[in-house]
């Protein structure tokens, strides 16, 4: 089972851009699915993107056209590119492996992402 860790978050203002990475402890060639997830406070834990091994990808309806998944097997790292960011983009992002309703990996501690101006 690969250990995953989230980095990239920080303060930028509305319309700012940020780039997450999740870097994996061994290889995710093999991996089928891998997502990013948020939770903001006091809200639920929410998919925002995935991605199949075989490059194809899914965002949730409020990040559609702004934020854009990808993986880059060879460094075994998935990124998430983050634009025209929002204020209630304000999360912790987190990445995890989508499995059956569930995830595969206890959560991280996440990179906090604080959209403001």
């Amino acid at each position: 089972q690969v250990q995953l860790v989230e980095s990239g978050g920080g303060l930028v203002q509305p319309g700012g851009s940020l780039r997450l990475s999740c870097a994996a402890s061994g290889s995710i060639a093999s991996i089928n699915v891998m997502g990013w997830y948020r939770q903001a406070p006091g809200n639920q834990r929410e998919l925002v993107a995935s991605i199949t091994s075989g490059g194809q990808t899914a965002y949730f309806h409020s990040v559609k056209g702004r934020f854009t998944i990808s993986r880059d097997n060879a460094k075994n790292t998935m990124y998430l590119q983050m634009n025209s960011l929002r204020t209630e983009d304000t999360s912790v992002y987190y990445c995890n492996i989508p499995l059956r309703g569930g995830v595969v990996n206890s959560w991280g501690q996440g990179t906090q992402v604080t959209v403001s101006s």
